[in-house]
């Protein structure tokens, strides 16, 4: 999951002529689902967004307060283009959850965050619509989010898992050489030893 976070002094979606939704100053949140996310992906993505220290304290002191911290709103926008790839100059969506399976999915993130703060201060657009999103940012301050691989991805451990066998063999293969090396080197003779009847030999052929 991605979030394109925006501090701003004020936002709206406006949907044809109608303006659907707006806030004063807090945050807009461009949220992009992809066809992967899971719960996990849901609440991480809501903590980090309700808790992201962008606003100054009391004193002034930047980087200080959350918007929950200092009671502002939260305007997010559904926004699956965040899970574009490029083919070549032209932009692909198929990471993107599909649509009948993003928009229950996307409800259920406002309501986490809804349950977790203050809920006439999250705002919403108008999923699959199309909106126009007017953001006065403030500072410009912009954040990119992106939740985490979920380490209990089976399919990331079992990848995982083949590259630390992979590592094992290598480091095996290797031990093993280094001591077939080792020994012949130890059971070749050395040339530069000479035996007493070489020494001898020697020795008769000095005048």
């Amino acid at each position: 999951m991605r979030a394109i976070i925006q501090r701003v002094t004020k936002a709206s979606v406006t949907v044809g002529e109608e303006q659907v939704s707006s806030i004063g100053r807090g945050i807009c949140v461009l949220l992009g689902i992809s066809a992967d996310d899971t719960q996990r992906d849901a609440e991480y993505m809501v903590r980090k967004i309700l808790n992201l220290r962008l606003f100054e304290d009391e004193s002034g002191r930047a980087w200080a307060k959350s918007v929950m911290d200092r009671e502002l709103e939260v305007l997010c926008v559904s926004q699956f283009t965040l899970q574009c790839i490029l083919k070549g100059n032209k932009p692909d969506f198929h990471a993107a959850m599909p649509a009948e399976l993003a928009q229950p999915f996307y409800n259920s993130i406002l309501e986490s965050m809804r349950s977790a703060y203050r809920p006439e201060l999250i705002k919403d657009g108008k999923f699959g619509a199309s909106m126009q999103v007017n953001i006065q940012n403030d500072g410009p301050v912009t954040v990119e989010l992106t939740s985490p691989a979920a380490p209990t991805d089976s399919k990331q451990l079992s990848k995982l898992e083949k590259q630390q066998l992979r590592k094992e063999k290598t480091r095996s293969k290797g031990s093993s050489e280094s001591g077939r090396e080792k020994s012949s080197l130890r059971s070749r003779p050395d040339p530069s030893a000479s035996s007493g009847a070489e020494g001898d030999v020697s020795s008769d052929r000095e005048p």
